[in-house]
Parts: structure tokens; C-alpha cells; sequence
């Protein structure tokens, strides 16, 4: 994770066409992870983002499969949290003994950046360049984000910058905490990793066997999934929430 004083290495794209297949590859607005990460890849991974239990001065991470369990739900890959608790208001309303932080939105955690990062590069005979995009409306965004170009997709605006994959786990905010590139793949685009804004999980469209690295880290929690699943709180079918 880059702290605040560290070398960067992303740099702003060129231009914005690197991203092109993006903006023909997404298929609609939150209609399903197609809307999410581009069509045709042979596999598609979602990636949970861990809540957390405080456990002394520090956190526990809480898997997604913990929470389902202790509230009665089923665990599945299209699983929403609101389905789960039971509620919407889980952001100020934490379940005690169950987690007291919730999944981060619209950031993968450090943590789980640097593992992927890790894996995926094995994945591509481009680890560098790749692609980040950052979208255009956070606060605190540095400088060099700023100058890079930018591009559209249905309801969004994003940066496009460039640099090793091992920058998915920089952040790209002067803001405290850590804030990753909500899109990144790279140049031979054998994969694609998708963290939109208002989502509290990831998705990753790949090739067969980068799906089951994926799936086999004890780091991660993930599961495969079909690229036609919804992705709001409302496509949780097999625990519904009124």
C-alpha cells in the first residue's frame, strides 16, 4: 500500500483509448456484472470485501460466509449484505458479535489488492502496462490522476492511467485510507478487475484457470459466479429482502 511521501508508479494514460473495449464491452447500468466487467471471458469471480470485528487494539476480518451463518442465510455467489442483516442501515448499525466495521464500498482493501495483484500478474504476458482507471468524482484526488484522460461508461466518468500491476495497490487518493483504482487490467486484457463505487465487492472476469487461483487463496474470499447475476441489494433471490 503507497503511503503518503511514497514513490508512484502510475502515470496518466496517453490517451483514453486503451479503454475503448470498456465502453463496448459493458452492457447497461447495474443490470448485471456485464455491467461491470466486459463480455466474453470464460470465467467471472466475485471477490468479497471482509467487514471487520474489533478484537483488542486491532480488527478481525469477517468473511461474508460468517455473516450469512449467523444471521440463518444462505451463503451463495450472488449474496448481498442488506439480504443478510436484514437491514440497509448496517453502515451505522454494525451487528455485535457478528462484525463491527461492514465491508468497505467502492475500494478493495489493501490487503486483498496486493494478493490479486500478485496473482493475476502470472495471468498476463503484460504485467506492464496495465491499466487503472479512478473515477472522475472522489475527493482528494491527487494531481497526476487529475491530468490523465478520461473516458465514459453508463453513468460513469473515469481517469485512465497506466503502470505495473503491482499499482493495484496503491491508493489513488491524498484522502486518509486507502482508495484503489475502481477498474485495472492489463495490456493483453486476459483479465479484467471491477470495483464499482457504490458496490462492497469486486469482480474479475478471467480465463478458467485464473478463476480457480482465485478461488483456491485461503487470503481471499470468492466465489465463482454468472456474469447474468445482478448486482444490487435486490438480486439476493435466495435470501429476499423486503
Amino acid at each position: 500500500m503507497r503511503h503518503r511521501g511514497d514513490a508512484v508508479s502510475l502515470r496518466p494514460a496517453t490517451d483514453a483509448g486503451p479503454a475503448d473495449w470498456i465502453v463496448t464491452g459493458l452492457r447497461g447500468f447495474a443490470a448485471s456484472v456485464l455491467s461491470l466487467v466486459p463480455e466474453d471471458f470464460s470465467a467471472y469471480v466475485r471477490v468479497f470485501h471482509p467487514a471487520y470485528r474489533a478484537a483488542g487494539a486491532g480488527w478481525t476480518p469477517v468473511r461474508w460466509h460468517e455473516i450469512a451463518a449467523a444471521n440463518g442465510k444462505r451463503a451463495h455467489a450472488g449474496m448481498q449484505l442488506c439480504a443478510l442483516t436484514g437491514s440497509h442501515h448496517f453502515m451505522n448499525h454494525p451487528q455485535p458479535g457478528v462484525f463491527d466495521q461492514p465491508p468497505r464500498d467502492g475500494s478493495l482493501p489493501p490487503e486483498l489488492a496486493a494478493h490479486l495483484a500478485t496473482a493475476l500478474a502470472s495471468h498476463t504476458t503484460t504485467p506492464d502496462p496495465c491499466w487503472f482507471a479512478v473515477w472522475h468524482g472522489f475527493g482528494g484526488t491527487p494531481a497526476h490522476v487529475r491530468a490523465a484522460p478520461t473516458f465514459r461508461v453508463p453513468n460513469r466518468e473515469y481517469h485512465l492511467l497506466e503502470g505495473p500491476v503491482r499499482a493495484a495497490a496503491e491508493s489513488v487518493s491524498e484522502a486518509p485510507g486507502m482508495q484503489s483504482p475502481n477498474l485495472w487490467w492489463p495490456d493483453d486484457r486476459s483479465w479484467c478487475v471491477a470495483t464499482e463505487i457504490d458496490l462492497n465487492t469486486t469482480y474479475i472476469g478471467c480465463d478458467q484457470s485464473t478463476s480457480e487461483e482465485i478461488l483456491a487463496m485461503r487470503d481471499v474470499e470468492a466465489l465463482a459466479i454468472d456474469p447474468a447475476t445482478g448486482v444490487t441489494e435486490r438480486s439476493d433471490f435466495l435470501n429476499p429482502f423486503k
